[in-house]
């Protein structure tokens, strides 16, 4: 069984090393692709260091993350997919290794648990281990997941959302009744702050539109964007972050 994992990057000539790095010290064989977005700050030239260890390599333009997912799913030829873009690291070097005796042929999608990186500190994260409420957002991240190929190319990432298409994917493979399982296992570590993170309300609205409404639910979701909305004004009130 072989797994694929995907690196996504544009212009991240700082953070790309470490990430091709942590996926080429894992202790199986696996298939390596690269997915550059057409990087002109010197990306491209780092990752030629790297060329001999990386079994497929594609530079060019694309219209977004999500299209460039797309298209490094119709280069893979593993039975699994994971990505690990630009910045992201597996936790350890024997995190494949461990993670290969999970992934069955019952199973369409296998998820663990994540370390969060933030200026002054780290954070294990525990993913949710009951997918039943991921109607209130992600129960994992991407990075810590692994999705059989076929699953991907059949329902893809949608390229319109530009910031939850991946929740809005696992979401629709819960609704399709597709397999989760989730593995007491950290598997991937990133830094805080991505596009999620930062346009926080932004992000709620957009997993709003795409889940399925009721009374409860939409109270649920009107409580989350309330409380974001507020936070600046707490933090002001009372000093935090200085």
């Amino acid at each position: 069984m072989k797994i694929s994992i995907v690196t996504i990057v544009l212009n991240d000539k700082i953070n790309i090393e470490k990430t091709i790095q942590s996926v080429l010290n894992q202790n199986i064989d696996i298939e390596y692709i690269i997915k550059d977005g057409g990087s002109t700050d010197g990306t491209l030239e780092m990752i030629e260091k790297y060329k001999d260890k990386i079994n497929i390599l594609v530079s060019e333009k694309d219209s977004g993350i999500y299209n460039a997912m797309n298209k490094a799913i119709d280069l893979a030829n593993g039975e699994w997919i994971c990505f690990m873009n630009s910045g992201d690291l597996f936790y350890d070097s024997n995190v494949l290794k461990n993670i290969l005796p999970y992934l069955e042929n019952s199973v369409d999608v296998v998820y663990g648990d994540q370390e969060v990186r933030y200026i002054s500190k780290r954070k294990i994260v525990k993913a949710n281990q009951s997918i039943k409420d991921i109607w209130k957002g992600m129960r994992f991240s991407h990075q810590s997941c692994f999705v059989k190929k076929d699953i991907l190319k059949q329902y893809r990432f949608n390229e319109t959302n530009h910031i939850t298409a991946d929740y809005e994917l696992f979401y629709t493979l819960y609704k399709a009744e597709k397999k989760f399982k989730y593995i007491p296992l950290v598997v991937a570590s990133v830094s805080a702050g991505g596009v999620s993170d930062i346009k926080r309300v932004e992000s709620i609205v957009s997993r709003w539109n795409i889940i399925d409404k009721s009374f409860s639910v939409n109270i649920y979701y009107l409580k989350l964007i309330i409380i974001e909305m507020i936070k600046p004004y707490i933090k002001r009130i009372f000093g935090f972050g200085k």
